[in-house]
């Protein structure tokens, strides 16, 4: 019965081990989204983080303005990102993100962690 106890308590904590992996550390997917950014805020109670808003839009009219548009929320885990965003606050920029399947409060309050950011002119 022992061994039995002993089997089952090491499969019960590899699969914890390999759950909590893939749910926070694991990342889900990467990529590139292009967009205004609208907003940009330090901000939380406990855990102090970068919390970003764009809006995403396929279709632009002549004076430069979002016509169709959806929002993207994302979070910034590193500082010299976030003092870019900052700078670049109400203009077109294209960021690099990596999606994790959950989130964590000293991370950010959402699942995409932006850790790059280019200016579009």
């Amino acid at each position: 019965m022992r061994k039995f106890l002993g089997i089952a308590s090491v499969i019960i904590i590899l699969f914890l081990a390999g759950f909590i992996y893939w749910k926070y550390v694991f990342t889900y997917s990467a990529g590139y989204r292009s967009g205004l950014l609208q907003k940009f805020s330090y901000k939380g109670t406990i855990f102090k983080t970068y919390e970003g808003e764009m809006i995403l839009s396929s279709i632009r009219s002549n004076n430069n303005t979002t016509l169709a548009s959806e929002k993207f929320l994302f979070s910034v885990s590193h500082e010299g990102t976030a003092k870019k965003m900052e700078m670049l606050q109400g203009r077109m920029v294209t960021v690099h993100y990596k999606e994790k399947k959950g989130s964590l409060p000293w991370r950010g309050d959402t699942h995409y962690i932006v850790d790059s950011v280019r200016a579009e002119d």
